[in-house]
């Protein structure tokens, strides 16, 4: 039959696995190890289905359909569950028309975008479609089903590309995925695809009628082909016998309409007309066989014509004697289209399985994050309360010397037994010795950190140096975006962790300041207690053992029993605050499906006051206690002191020292322990971070060993240009203008493309959870991961208490990656999945049965 199929985008290998690896790990930090070993493993298959589906086309068989389905279904389920904006893969594809010079080097364009990568996949599949349609058996129903089928389904893509294309590609795309190309490849695979209904009609010998509006139909689809197959800014496209093909294939339907209209006027015996129209089909034949210079084409139709017209006039010379009208001035006998836009299903594949079902849509995952950094926040401001209420208490006994005070003036020289169980709690958990350990430990985590950004920070700077290099040697011809616009925020976020590290290290020293001043006491609570007792002064004359009998030390006894169970109680809400959990996912996930976006503040502060409300009051009542059991310690100790004459000798004040000592021992090692958590849990994050920029500037590279290549090769291409003929303007139609009647399923007249940007139907416009998203001038909106949940003790200290004043995930721009010359700018924001698929139903009301 001589139907043309569309030539396919020739891919290039990537490594999908590692960077969605990072980038899962990065976003997806709640994830259970079990949970994680399964999407790796199904990143592992994604990367091997990729490697697999988009090389298996050029065998043009059924097989590489269903392996496309499958890959495109999966690139839109997970499109939608990951922040697209920073998985950096440069995905290469190359134009499906141009066939390069004799100097090598093809037109092709690379971009970091799944939406880019799902584009490329869909115009392959609709050109394998066109492919397997061509090769069908047109002898057989089966063959004809399948050919119409497959041409509709690839008309559809085409058509749904028109727009996915423009909102993938902001700039310069490829040849083939222009507005125009794109709409010509639409409209010449419904013209085949109707053509085949045609064949179909003509083999069940269907009415005349019904055949002739058929093949009008034809005619009028291949004209709307032909017309923008044949503008200027795709005309160079086409092999050279397309558009020749295309307009003879455009008169052959109109002769073919001409032929079974003469039909109905035989049976209706107006003998006139029928001749009439049998002299423009045999015309009109002739017109076909010339323009796609095949003297074969529709030979068999074109002799029945022949043979028709000689009998007609032949009975009507001897018989009938009508006069011939003018073939201009007669009725149309109407259209019928068929063939149409199949409306699309939400998967391609039959029996697609998300292999990604533990990962949430990107908008349920920032708003979970959202939410529980919310909720870190009120928990770390409760127990901060908690912490320097707890430490102020202690200062004011340490500096009455309580309880000690109260336990020396009973048992005279002794050592005081709650100073024992002191010195012997220090002892079990390592002593000073244990707390130098751990601050000595601390200069290697930081410098461990540090070396992990200045070496992300290198390779930036090696980029951005190798960047500028070329922009100065190629000068205007060096067309791609700047590396320090790319990075801009890369490098931002990067500062913002340099920032944390060197407060991090402003509370090591912090911390080291306060062990040196009371490196004494922590030595000597480190002692046993024999050495202990021999490092205590002796009571001073102002002590006797009848002091502690007196209702001012009874008083102080009850008030420390009272200290002793407030510091449990607080214990045990830092420990309820420490453990509260909120799942709001299926709250996030019901949102997002009825309205559309998710208002997590809304959502999230309700609930979580629910939740914290109950504590927040107790550490509110527990700090007005404290309030009051001051005062109260402060009074006694006044009495106390009146009535037993005890005054602050050495022995007090070295009492006191080792007080103060214990206290801080304890706030030492918690803070020194938390803060190796600290350092360790910063180095996942720029561990990851690092691997960003890794990506990111394999990314650039990749583009610049491209954009060198096209620039050695451009001149070479311009002058291999291959020029197609032109066919002549009048040929664009054979249908006369006065040759019109209403149709009753007529096509809609072929429009422009919409303006940029085209709001698709279940694509909406990016958009965070809460609101609408501000674009970004930069490379990549790389959010940064936030610190392990929980409380960071280095709160209390100039330590950074969490990852604070980062800037929010943003949906803004990837990076535009043009290999064709003038072919960069800024990514469109990425789009959700849109959905649909070829596979639908067919249309309703088909005559043939199919």
């Amino acid at each position: 039959m001589g139907l043309l199929s569309v030539p396919l985008k020739k891919p290039s290998e990537v490594d999908v696995a590692k960077p969605l690896k990072t980038l899962i790990q990065s976003n997806y930090r709640n994830l259970q190890p079990e949970q994680l070993n399964v999407i790796n493993d199904a990143i592992s298959e994604l990367n091997q289905l990729r490697n697999t589906a988009v090389w298996k086309v050029f065998d043009k068989q059924d097989a590489g359909l269903e392996l496309n389905y499958r890959y495109y279904d999966q690139l839109s389920a997970l499109e939608s569950k990951i922040p697209v904006q920073e998985l950096q893969v440069p995905f290469k594809w190359k134009d499906a028309f141009d066939k390069g010079s004799i100097f090598g080097g093809r037109i092709s364009l690379t971009l970091t975008s799944i939406a880019y990568e799902r584009t490329c996949v869909l115009f392959n599949l609709a050109a394998l479609q066109s492919a397997v349609a061509s090769n069908q058996s047109v002898d057989t129903d089966e063959g004809l089903k399948q050919a119409a089928k497959l041409f509709q389904q690839s008309a559809s893509i085409f058509t749904f590309l028109k727009t996915l294309a423009s909102a993938t590609i902001q700039g310069e795309p490829t040849p083939d995925l222009s507005q125009d190309s794109l709409n010509a490849l639409a409209n010449l695979m419904l013209a085949q695809a109707q053509e085949m209904f045609v064949i179909k009609a003509i083999k069940d010998n269907m009415k005349d009628l019904i055949v002739a509006k058929l093949c009008a139909q034809c005619e009028e689809l291949y004209s709307e082909a032909l017309r923008a197959m044949q503008r200027d800014s795709v005309r160079a496209l086409w092999d050279k016998e397309w558009i020749p093909q295309v307009a003879g294939r455009q008169a052959a339907m109109h002769a073919l309409t001409m032929l079974y209209h003469s039909k109905v006027s035989q049976a209706n015996k107006a003998f006139g007309e029928e001749i009439s129209r049998l002299q423009k089909a045999v015309e009109l034949f002739k017109t076909a066989q010339s323009r796609s210079s095949n003297p074969t084409l529709f030979a068999e139709y074109a002799n029945r014509a022949q043979k028709s017209l000689a009998d007609a006039k032949k009975d009507n010379d001897f018989i009938y004697n009508e006069i011939i009208p003018d073939v201009n001035n007669l009725p149309s006998p109407g259209k019928a289209q068929l063939a149409k836009i199949i409306p699309l299903a939400t998967h391609l594949s039959e029996d697609f399985h998300d292999s990604f079902t533990a990962l949430v849509p990107v908008a349920v995952n920032q708003a979970l994050a959202a939410c529980e950094g919310r909720k870190a926040e009120l928990v770390n401001g409760e127990i901060m309360r908690l912490r320097e209420a707890t430490t102020a208490l202690n200062g004011l006994l340490s500096s009455l010397n309580l309880p000690a005070i109260v336990e020396v003036t009973a048992s005279g020289d002794s050592l005081p037994p709650s100073l024992q169980e002191k010195a012997s709690a220090v002892r079990d958990k390592g002593g000073i010795a244990q707390l130098k350990e751990l601050i000595e430990r601390l200069p290697e985590l930081f410098t461990r950190n540090k070396e992990i950004l200045d070496e992300a920070f290198r390779m930036m700077d090696e980029e951005r140096d190798s960047d500028n290099q070329l922009r100065a040697q190629f000068k205007d011809r060096w067309t791609r975006t700047p590396s320090d616009k790319l990075a801009a925020t890369f490098r931002t976020n990067g500062e913002k962790y340099r920032t944390i590290i060197n407060n991090a290290t402003a509370a090591d020293k912090v911390i080291r300041e306060k062990f040196a001043a009371h490196k004494h006491g922590l030595e000597l609570l480190s002692m046993t207690t024999d050495q202990l007792a021999k490092q205590i002064p002796s009571a001073g004359a102002g002590s006797n053992s009848q002091a502690s009998n007196s209702s001012a030390a009874q008083t102080l006894r009850s008030l420390m029993e009272s200290v002793e169970t407030m510091k449990a109680e607080r214990e045990c809400i830092e420990a309820e605050l420490k453990g509260l959990t909120i799942d709001l996912k299926e709250r996030f996930l019901g949102a997002l499906a009825t309205e559309g976006v998710i208002n997590e503040p809304a959502i999230s502060l309700s609930e979580i006051g629910k939740v914290i409300g109950p504590l927040q009051e107790q550490v509110g009542e527990t700090l007005a206690r404290q309030q009051v059991l001051s005062t109260e310690i402060r009074e006694a100790h006044e009495r106390f002191v009146s009535e037993s004459g005890v005054s602050t000798d050495q022995r007090d004040r070295t009492l006191s020292e080792l007080a103060a000592a214990y206290d801080v021992f304890t706030e030492l090692q918690g803070y020194l322990q938390e803060g190796e958590t600290f350092y360790n849990g910063l180095t996942e994050i720029l561990l990851v971070f690092q691997s960003k920029i890794s990506d990111y500037c394999f990314a650039r590279k990749t583009e610049k060993e491209e954009l060198m290549k096209d620039l050695t090769h451009e001149s070479s291409r311009q002058a291999s240009v291959a020029v197609t003929p032109i066919i002549p303007t009048h040929h664009t139609s054979t249908t006369a203008t006065n040759e019109s009647a209403p149709s009753s399923s007529a096509p809609p007249a072929s429009s422009a493309p919409a303006p940029y940007p085209h709001q698709m139907q279940g694509i909406p416009m990016a958009a965070t959870y809460g609101g609408n998203m501000a674009p970004m001038g930069g490379f990549t909106g790389y959010a940064p991961p936030p610190m392990p949940q929980g409380f960071n003790p280095y709160g209390t200290l100039p330590y950074p208490s969490a990852y604070t004043g980062f800037p929010p995930a943003s949906m803004v721009p990837p990076p535009y990656y043009g290999t064709y010359p003038g072919a960069y700018g800024a990514q469109h924001p990425q789009q959700q999945p849109q959905p649909g698929a070829p596979g639908a139903p067919n249309p309703p009301n088909n005559p043939m049965g199919w």
